[in-house]
């Protein structure tokens, strides 16, 4: 494991999501990087952590299993045994989790930081490792962009985020859409194993501005424009039109999307209307605060933590008969739980056991690798708490974070499993441990952390989950 810098958490809105004095904040160490090194120098005296993940095979037989870590450095060899114990219980693949996880990609990010060409085959190739490692988390949907910079001007990360499809108005005044990225971007994920969504951003971008390329002065113009108004309307009417044939071409029609992030009630409502009446066959996703009278136009939607415990479970059950998915997210404004890089590791673990104590489908967060400067080093970044914008490193490295969250997804996946296996039998135990999970599973609400720490919390549910497997 290597040691990162990071900062902390300052409980003041305008300070914690907005900008900061890195050099007025505190800052620390602590050990994220989970690195692939066979060695390393240690600075004497100071201390190293070791990250030990163990792949079980599907078919290996239930029992014990001894091995033995070998540790050599110039005072000398020595030896620490570990014992695994494997359960007569089998997870699915990730591909076949039923835990909706949606971490947002930035692709721009990973040409920046190798110093490679943007959308190049070299691009791509660095994106590869990427997205397998997040399809290998149970990951669902894949982050596109229709527009320039979706998320505003000001830079909400380092690397902005631009379009994968290039508008041209043409010479004539008629309108070419170039899916070429998109495309390509879409299929790399597909390859990789995301397959079940994709999230388009964004219809409603931060600052509502949108841009293209004129043919006719060879300049790219820019244009503010409010979903309800005439000229929003005819920009995005014939993208629409255009876009939704392409969209049935490719196969991708009934899984794409058009995803908001945070936006105004007033802007939605217009731009349900319009969709109605432009693109019905079109989703949508959205992140953002609940309210009781929510869309359901609105196929995804992801709460915001702050507004957890306005989601009731049976809001959320309507939902999903329904065919739609809820989740929710935390972001920087959150003190806990989170995934910055001074959390408690155990935090991240905690977001899959709220999701299943709340009754959500899943979890939202952006975002997986929107990396500052140099995230090897110093994962502080001047508007977030560190840690915000990432949760794996350059060249697909994992973090303690990264691989906390995972463990819970997979702790959702038991609880679902053994759920239904205790429901559909018969007997007193059965009924008595189906009991017991449920109840410790109700006594987890928003304010849980106020007075337990996440690590307590999880460590009681997972010895509950083990006395299930193995009774006595």
């Amino acid at each position: 494991m290597k040691y990162i810098l990071t900062d902390e958490f300052i409980n003041e809105r305008s300070t914690s999501c907005g900008p900061r004095d890195k050099d007025k904040v505190p800052a620390h160490l602590r050990p994220d990087l989970l690195s692939n090194e066979n060695s390393f120098i240690a600075d004497d005296p100071g201390t190293r952590p070791i990250w030990i993940s163990v792949d079980i095979p599907a078919d290996a037989p239930a029992g014990l299993y001894t091995g033995v870590v070998t540790r050599q450095s110039a005072s000398g060899t020595s030896e620490h045994s570990i014992t695994l114990s494997v359960q007569d219980k089998l997870l699915p693949p990730p591909s076949e989790w039923s835990f909706h996880l949606d971490l947002w990609q930035n692709p721009f990010a990973v040409a920046r930081y190798h110093e490679a060409g943007l959308w190049s085959e070299e691009h791509f190739d660095l994106l590869r490792p990427l997205l397998k490692k997040l399809a290998d988390a149970g990951q669902k949907c894949i982050t596109t962009t229709l527009v320039d910079r979706p998320w505003g001007d000001d830079k909400p990360c380092y690397d902005n985020f631009g379009s994968m499809i290039q508008w041209t108005r043409k010479k004539e005044g008629t309108w070419e859409y170039d899916y070429t990225v998109f495309d390509k971007y879409v299929s790399l994920a597909m390859e990789c194993g995301i397959k079940q969504q994709i999230n388009c951003y964004s219809m409603v971008p931060i600052n509502n501005k949108f841009s293209w390329f004129e043919e006719e002065t060879s300049d790219t113009v820019r244009m503010e424009a409010f979903p309800g108004t005439e000229e929003y309307e005819d920009l995005w009417q014939r993208f629409l039109v255009d876009f939704k044939t392409h969209l049935d071409e490719k196969g991708w029609l009934e899984i794409t999307t058009l995803a908001l992030d945070e936006r105004e009630e007033e802007e939605m409502t217009n731009l349900f209307e319009f969709l109605k009446q432009t693109a019905p066959e079109l989703k949508i996703s959205m992140a953002g605060f609940y309210y009781e009278d929510i869309n359901p136009s609105i196929y995804d939607f992801s709460s915001n933590w702050r507004h957890t415990d306005r989601v009731s479970e049976t809001a959320i059950e309507s939902r999903r008969n329904s065919g739609l998915k809820t989740t929710y997210y935390v972001a920087c404004g959150i003190p806990e739980p989170n995934n910055f890089t001074f959390s408690p590791p155990a935090e991240s673990c905690y977001e899959g056991w709220f999701a299943a104590a709340a009754g959500f489908d899943g979890f939202l967060r952006w975002a997986y690798n929107s990396w500052p400067e140099d995230p090897t080093i110093d994962s502080r970044y001047t508007k977030w708490p560190s840690g915000d914008t990432y949760l794996v490193y350059p060249g697909a490295l994992s973090s303690v974070r990264f691989e906390r969250l995972r463990e819970g997804i997979q702790d959702y996946e038991k609880i679902r499993i053994l759920r239904e296996e205790l429901a559909g039998e018969s007997s007193e135990s059965a009924a008595a441990s189906l009991k017991r999970l449920d109840d410790f599973l109700d006594s987890i609400d928003s304010g849980t952390l106020e007075n337990r720490s996440a690590a307590e919390v999880i460590n009681e549910g997972k010895q509950i989950l083990n006395d299930i497997v193995n009774p006595g």
